[in-house]
């Protein structure tokens, strides 16, 4: 285990700002919502860097989208004595784009892996065999996301998180909301289409999942919002005010 590096609010404020959009963030930028210098932002950087708490800047690259390949994700055993070097031997296999290891018994090597073609894809599975892997699952992967580590990011002076257990912004102004339904409140007892009918979802905000602790239900026009669920929301702007308001119980 790596040596533990104890970071301020500072230092979360800035991983946070990087996260989002490492290319497009400059150290003033961060250093205006802070309250600090751009100077005091690029020496935490630095520091961070030199800690190994921020270990690169990588490009997120759409394979398929620019040169018609795929990316397929192999689920691996290795034998967990021989982990960490059978993990090296595998980033040097062409292709390999990213190596993941896992402290789990099996499934403990997750390897990501760009081709041209399906026979491709094979080469890859075979050199991994040859190095003693066992392959357990295969996947072409259609589509993959990262956001910023939410509990990172600022508070809001208007506090619209207060009642909500997350709240994350994602690069180009979108934005996430994980809630649970108040009792009593606006949206309890409705469908989600009578609900968007009554103006309580904004047209732009979409409800990707309604957990009810036992089950997931997938979200249809005639689903019942009812009290507890813990409904996720996405939206192409700020989830509105009226929607979060609809969320909340009655007072």
């Amino acid at each position: 285990m790596s040596e533990e590096y104890q970071l301020d609010e500072v230092d979360r404020r800035v991983i946070h700002a990087l996260m989002a959009d490492a290319r497009n963030t400059s150290a003033p930028s961060i250093a205006e919502g802070l309250g600090v210098s751009a100077g005091t932002v690029r020496n935490r950087i630095g520091r961070l860097e030199d800690a190994g708490v921020i270990r690169g800047y990588h490009a997120h690259v759409d394979f398929e989208r620019a040169d018609g390949r795929l990316t397929n994700l192999y689920l691996c055993n290795a034998p967990v004595a021989e982990r960490e070097s059978v993990a090296a031997k595998v980033r040097t296999v062409p292709g390999v784009v990213h190596v993941r290891e896992l402290m789990t018994g099996r499934r403990n090597l997750h390897v990501l892996a760009v081709g041209e073609d399906i026979a491709d894809l094979r080469r890859v599975a075979r050199a991994l065999s040859s190095l003693g892997i066992e392959i357990e699952d295969e996947d072409l992967v259609q589509a993959d996301s990262y956001l910023p580590y939410a509990p990172y990011a600022p508070e809001r002076e208007d506090e619209r998180r207060g009642t909500f257990s997350d709240f994350v912004s994602l690069t180009g102004g979108s934005e996430i909301v994980e809630a649970t339904i108040g009792e009593g409140a606006p949206i309890d007892g409705l469908t989600l289409s009578e609900a968007g009918d009554r103006g309580l979802l904004g047209e732009d905000t979409l409800v990707i999942s309604v957990d009810r602790g036992e089950s997931v239900v997938t979200p249809r026009g005639d689903t019942v919002l009812r009290a507890g669920d813990k409904v996720t929301l996405f939206s192409r702007g700020d989830v509105p005010d009226e929607t979060l308001a609809a969320l909340r119980n009655v007072e």
